[in-house]
């Protein structure tokens, strides 16, 4: 089969019509005709839609997908930087757009979001395996189409889940590589049943010992899906989740404990035993279950209208055990003892349970109209949100006197409602112009009461929890796009609000409550597309007010700690280019250049967890975990069955605070990895075949990709004497992976 076009290369704004054509080709003869499925369009963007975007397709996903995160799988896509706490890109890892992080990236499956509505993030370790049940994933960059959930403030994340299939299939698939790491994942579909009804279920299994010491992963999950396929109207009802089991890896450690202990040292759960002997708490995991259910409604309605109906409902259950060094004991809700040598102790180690329990709920509704040049979305959703926070003593060492089994010593709950609509035109002025506009209205009412887990010295009990805010959001987006021919340009303006998180309410300075966050987002971009070469452009100002930026820090709970900057912008430019000279060989790069900064920024340092703050004047400064240049490539081959790619990844220095200081300072990495494969086809009994052998860092480049950083003062003769510190996510040198995947 030929192909003339790079699949998996989407340059800022859209897919060329002979790209997505050749897709389609591809994956009904290698992934299974899959019938068509029910229509998600209320936050795709399409070529004629004027922002910035790449399309990952399914070939893409299944090529790469070895076990490491969704994250990892997106990880070559415009200005995207990666992390993994474990060091391998198996259990915790993130990823940040531009520079901003995952609390600032929407995410949605199927139209649904998936950022957990209190802490905005998205936790892919709940949902280990996914890309093996997605057709498909299109990354917004910037304010993107209106949306539901969370706003976006650095991009969107939309991703369509499988198709059903027309035809019957199984398929068996593994991986094992360095580290322990291993992946087993069977999927099966009954194809199409007296041409209406089809069944797909899939069921994997994830572990690994981690690269960075106990760094261990268990991971399960599954995904099914019951759907009807008539003329006129589709349903599908979906459930997918999973369960983790993750020894905690994201203390890090600083480069002073790497030097004496090695790059894995990993000082979770660290203490010193009876005997004096350094020991780790067996138990330091972290435990989670995570189950959505959907069901969605594709209604045609004569000839121009189409209507997407969705219910939707997520639960989600899990503690972390986890053993704390020299505590106070009064903050956990018990009385100092005496010991057996008359001493009285006010501080000892225990263990505690940090509980969380989340319900969440909702329905949306869209109508698509097209006629005429108009291509009309209106669209409603409405969510409702509950989150329990308590927290357990499991065990405490050497303690006398009366403990209740597995006490209490906070508990508090989260509830939000959360209700928007919007609508969204686009008209075809001429064939070369479109005009584009997007309204949208947000509604958020967010409440926490009771007692938080952070201890209040002023009333010497835990800090009261008392929030009640309601925010009324009206987000603008405007746009004009051009095309003719090969050429493709676009230049829109959008306006994206956002609220604080939970942490920003319960783990920031109490002196300055948290406001809401305000994007004005201008892009410009150029695209020429030609099936030899393509090449794209974008240019993006975003202007922020009051921009939640991370501070460095983490808290008590591993969690980053940001602050309102008033003033402060990211700009840049997103370079994108592809060439294939020949049928067996193409190469494809992206570059971002940018410049992201705090105007006017002042630094506090804190004698104590929020005291005596000392200020500083610091001017324009970078903003933390920005880059100012990313870049990756990719010479990639294919023939006759085999292929190979050279994918490499270049990260500029990044500072882990706002402050600009040395000692937080993530050095600049060049990374690249080696993927080699053979598929056999049409073998006896099987219908394929693919072997896949892929070597990680290939260089063996030692490289940090996430920290922390913070700082503190102390009085010394009068003298306020300021430190800094930090810890470092070291990841993993030279490794390897093989895979397998039998498809019948």
């Amino acid at each position: 089969m030929k192909r003339y076009l790079l699949p998996a290369l989407l340059v800022s704004g859209g897919v060329c019509p002979v790209s997505a054509a050749v897709v389609a080709e591809e994956e009904s003869d290698s992934l299974n005709l899959v019938l068509n499925q029910v229509e998600i369009v209320a936050n795709r963007a399409t070529a004629k839609t004027p922002i910035a975007f790449t399309n990952v397709t399914k070939r893409e996903l299944v090529k790469n997908n070895d076990g490491r995160d969704m994250t990892y799988l997106l990880q070559m896509t415009p200005s995207v930087t990666t992390t993994s706490d474990a060091g391998g890109g198996v259990g915790y890892t993130s990823m940040r757009i531009r520079g901003t992080d995952g609390s600032r990236i929407n995410v949605t499956a199927n139209g649904v979001p998936i950022n957990n509505p209190e802490s905005h993030n998205v936790y892919w370790v709940n949902m280990p395996d996914l890309a093996s049940s997605l057709g498909d994933v299109q990354i917004q960059r910037g304010a993107g189409t209106s949306t539901n959930g969370a706003g976006a403030f650095g991009a969107s994340v939309n991703m369509i889940t499988d198709a059903p299939s027309e035809d019957p299939y199984a398929e068996l698939s593994g991986a094992y590589g360095a580290y322990n790491t291993n992946r087993q994942t069977l999927r099966v579909g009954s194809g199409l049943l007296g041409e209406l009804w089809s069944f797909d279920a899939r069921i994997s299994h994830l572990g690994s010992d981690g690269y960075i010491d106990r760094a261990t992963s268990e991971l399960w999950s599954y995904f099914g899906q019951a759907a009807y396929s008539g003329y006129n109207t589709k349903v599908r009802l979906l459930a997918f989740g999973g369960k983790e089991k993750t020894y905690m890896a994201w203390d890090y450690a600083s480069k002073e404990q790497m030097k004496e202990f090695g790059r894995r040292y990993n000082p979770c759960g660290e203490y010193t035993d009876k005997d004096g002997n350094v020991a780790y708490y067996p138990d330091q995991y972290d435990n989670y279950i995570q189950h959505h259910f959907q069901l969605l409604l594709n209604q045609r309605l004569g000839e121009f209208f189409h209507l997407n109906a969705t219910l939707h409902y997520t639960c989600d259950d899990g503690y972390y055990d986890q053993y704390k060094t020299n505590r106070t004991l009064e903050e956990y809700g018990l009385v100092p003892f005496v010991d057996a040598d008359g001493a009285t102790i006010k501080k000892s180690d225990l263990i505690r349970l940090k509980n969380n329990v989340n319900h969440f709920g909702g329905g949306q509704l869209n109508v698509n109209y097209v006629r005429d040049g108009w291509n009309v979305v209106l669209g409603g959703a409405a969510t409702d949100f509950k989150g329990h926070h308590f927290g357990q003593v499991k065990w405490v060492r050497n303690y006398v006197g009366p403990i209740d089994p597995l006490q209490k010593y906070y508990d508090n709950t989260g509830r939000k409602f959360d209700l928007n609509f919007f609508l969204r035109a686009n008209y075809e002025i001429n064939r070369q112009f479109s005009a584009y506009a997007d309204m949208q209205y947000r509604h958020i009412h967010y409440t926490i009461k009771g007692a938080s887990d952070n201890w209040d010295w002023n009333i010497a009990a835990p800090a009261v929890l008392d929030v009640d805010r309601r925010w009324n959001f009206f987000n603008p987006k405007l746009g004009l796009n051009y095309t003719y021919g090969s050429h493709r340009a676009f230049a829109s303006w959008a306006v994206a609000q956002k609220e604080p998180t939970r942490d920003n309410f319960t783990d920031g300075d109490p002196a300055h409550r948290p406001e809401s966050e305000r994007l004005n987002d201008f892009e410009v971009g150029y695209t020429f597309n030609h099936k030899l070469f393509t090449l794209g452009v974008n240019l993006y100002y975003m202007l922020y007010k009051d921009q939640l930026v991370a501070t460095g820090e983490l808290s008590d709970t591993g969690n980053p700690i940001s602050v309102n900057v008033p003033d402060s912008y990211r700009m840049g430019v997103e370079l994108q280019a592809a060439l294939r000279p020949c049928q067996w060989f193409d190469w494809q790069f992206n570059l971002t250049l940018s410049r992201n900064r705090i105007k006017n920024f002042v630094e506090y340092i804190y004698e104590d967890e929020w005291t005596n703050p000392i200020s500083f004047a610091l001017g324009d400064t970078p903003i933390a975990f920005s880059p100012d240049l990313i870049f990756s490539n990719a010479f990639n081959f294919n023939f006759h069955g085999a292929d190979a790619s050279l994918q490499s990844r270049y990260v500029g220095k990044q500072y882990m605070n706002n402050a600009k200081s040395e000692e937080a300072r993530l050095d600049a990495y060049f990374v690249s990895d080696l993927h080699l494969g053979y598929t056999f086809k049409h073998l006896q009994g099987i219908k394929e075949m693919r072997l896949g052998l892929s070597v990680y860092n290939l260089f063996n480049k030692k490289y940090f990709n996430n920290g922390y950083a913070g700082a503190g003062y102390y009085v010394d003769g009068g003298e306020k004497i300021i430190y800094r510190y930090a810890g470092y996510a070291a990841q993993a040198p030279t490794h390897v992976m093989a895979t397998a995947t039998l498809r019948f």
